[in-house]
């Protein structure tokens, strides 16, 4: 027998070993089996990879591959020496790569973070140098993207505070400044709406809000972490780090992987120090939504659908919309603008902040501190020829003045105000001083709606309510003929939460000439109440509970929302 064949039988003799104390070993075993075998390192590893069963990708067939940093994160990729890739020539086929097949307990760890979001890769494998090169390939494009970020941020009038990447978090010297720029990278690859920084007696609890629910996230212990936290974000917001006796309010921009994602911060002292919280607001990913952004598109029924459409098609007059914050109104709003939008007319908005770009049209940002209010922007506005204006929201004495005064003078005003139901919104326009007679001539509608979780696919199994949750809710179970009760169990891609996303859910009050002239001589909310429900109207209860019969929420969560 040749010395190459004794080699190749002793290769194949260590290949058979090492499988069988995988599972205790993480020392890679390819450079004794090349010094063995006398083999290639390609060649090598297709031995490998014959032994395991496994196909061999070299740095051609890596080339055109596209990292999921998201699935797992470049550091951990390159400590584990591994990856999570989409292979665009095959029908975006997700794989594992692995640069040591030997080491079991990276393939397991790798498959266990794919498992809990529901993707099941193929596993492959690669050598070591042709990974670290594709890595460092990545790493350059990473860096050569902040430099082109860094050009263009010299360009734009609104300060970026900082560019967060998978590199620069893994740069970050400062582990405060890495807390601070990790929160803010996971809350938006999780697409939450804000970040709850909490100081609690001698730790830091951080909590984000996903589809409306404070979710528990990590706690950082140490007061002085707790505080060089709360004060990094103060400098990232220019508020003043020294005081924290009062509230303090600020924003700012950051840069996530070449998308700019506004802040907008309140700082509040508690009796352990500071809490803050960070409203995220992705202006790119809106923009895009806003162009498929349709009534159609929000999850409300026909019947609603129909009655929006109907008062955002009036020639003059105003359209409300109700409901708490993150309730969904300017989604609302800018969904029936976008239907109404034929170029014809002129619309101009006045907002804080712009949340969607809508094209052609003139959409103005409130600025304070310049002096730029509602009242002023309005003012403003009707010297411009507007056809349609759509005021964020309504606020105070002036502006709600102003824009009566603009619904009456022929235009269609589109607007919002914080209110529980449709009937207290003419308390709130009363107390704020308008006229009764000029406020139900301006009105043509008030919508009111709220934001439902809805029950997630992958884990929602039908259930039987019990008769104390019936009762709670005012059904009776003799009732409920053809009725889908579902929850789901929690798991991996809703986060064990067992639900994923919202829509919305809502109440229309049309207005017609005797519900005009009871709210002109200010009648009985019971009296209101009563015509309302002879005009058509459905409340929100009914509304969501048409969710809760098809199976799409839970009671409980209609509860919560809906009351």
């Amino acid at each position: 027998m040749s010395t190459v064949d004794n080699a190749h039988v002793v290769t194949a003799s260590l290949l058979i070993q090492a499988r069988l104390v995988a599972a205790e070993r993480n020392a890679s075993v390819l450079l004794g089996l090349q010094q063995v075998s006398g083999w290639l390192p390609g060649e090598l590893m297709c031995r490998v990879g014959e032994s395991f069963g496994y196909p061999v990708l070299d740095m051609r067939a890596l080339q055109p591959l596209i990292p999921d940093f998201d699935a797992i994160g470049y550091t951990d990729c390159v400590q584990r020496g591994l990856l999570i890739a989409r292979d665009t020539q095959a029908d975006a086929r997700t794989l594992l790569i692995l640069s040591d097949p030997f080491d079991g307990a990276a393939e397991d760890w790798a498959l266990r973070r794919c498992g809990k979001t529901g993707v099941q890769p193929r596993v492959t494998l690669a050598h070591p140098d042709d990974l670290s090169a594709y890595f460092a390939q990545q790493e350059r494009l990473l860096r050569a993207m902040d430099g082109f970020e860094a050009e263009a941020r010299a360009t734009n009038d609104e300060e970026v505070a900082a560019v967060i990447t998978l590199a620069t978090i893994n740069d970050d010297s400062s582990a405060v400044v890495k807390l601070v720029n990790s929160t803010i990278y996971d809350a938006l690859k999780l697409q939450a709406s804000d970040i709850h920084l909490e100081c609690d007696a001698g730790c830091l609890h951080v909590l984000y809000r996903i589809d409306g629910v404070m979710v528990p996230i990590t706690q950082v212990q140490g007061q002085d972490t707790a505080e060089q936290v709360i004060s990094r974000v103060k400098v990232m917001a220019e508020l003043d780090i020294a005081e924290r006796r009062v509230p303090q309010d600020g924003r700012f921009k950051v840069r996530v992987n070449g998308r700019d994602i506004d802040f907008r911060v309140s700082v509040m002292p508690n009796i352990f120090g500071e809490d803050a919280v960070l409203r995220l607001l992705d202006r790119q990913s809106l923009t895009e939504e806003a162009k498929s952004l349709r009534l159609d598109n929000l999850g409300l029924d026909v019947h609603t659908i129909s009655a929006i459409r109907k008062l955002a098609s009036k020639p003059h007059g105003m359209l409300l919309v109700t409901g708490p914050t993150g309730s969904g109104k300017t989604t609302t709003l800018y969904g029936a603008i976008t239907e109404i939008h034929t170029g014809r007319d002129k619309i101009i908005t006045i907002e804080d902040p712009v949340e969607y770009r809508l094209p052609r049209v003139l959409q103005i940002p409130v600025n304070e501190k310049k002096g730029l209010t509602f009242a002023r922007g309005l003012r403003s506005i009707l010297r411009h020829d507007p056809d349609k204006i759509m005021v964020g929201e309504i606020r105070d004495n002036d502006t709600a003045q102003i824009a009566v005064q603009a619904a009456l003078t022929g235009h269609l005003v589109f607007t919002t105000v914080h209110a529980n139901n449709v009937f207290d919104v003419l308390g709130r326009f009363l107390h704020m001083g308008v006229d009764a007679y000029s406020f139900a001539a301006a009105l043509n509608g008030i919508v009111a709606q709220r934001l439902l979780r809805i029950n997630c696919p992958q884990c929602a199994v039908v259930v039987s309510p019990s008769d104390d949750e019936l009762e709670m809710a005012g059904l009776v179970r003799s009732a409920l003929k053809g009725w889908i009760f579902k929850a789901g169990r929690g798991c991996g891609h809703c986060r064990g939460v067992g639900y994923k996303g919202r829509k919305a859910v809502a109440e229309v009050l049309v207005l017609d000439d005797v519900l005009r002239e009871m709210i002109a001589g200010q009648a009985p909310i019971s009296a209101l109440k009563e015509r309302a429900a002879l005009a058509g109207l459905r409340p929100l209860t009914d509304a969501a509970l048409q969710w809760v019969a098809r199976g799409d929420t839970t009671l409980e969560e209609m509860a919560r929302v809906a009351g």
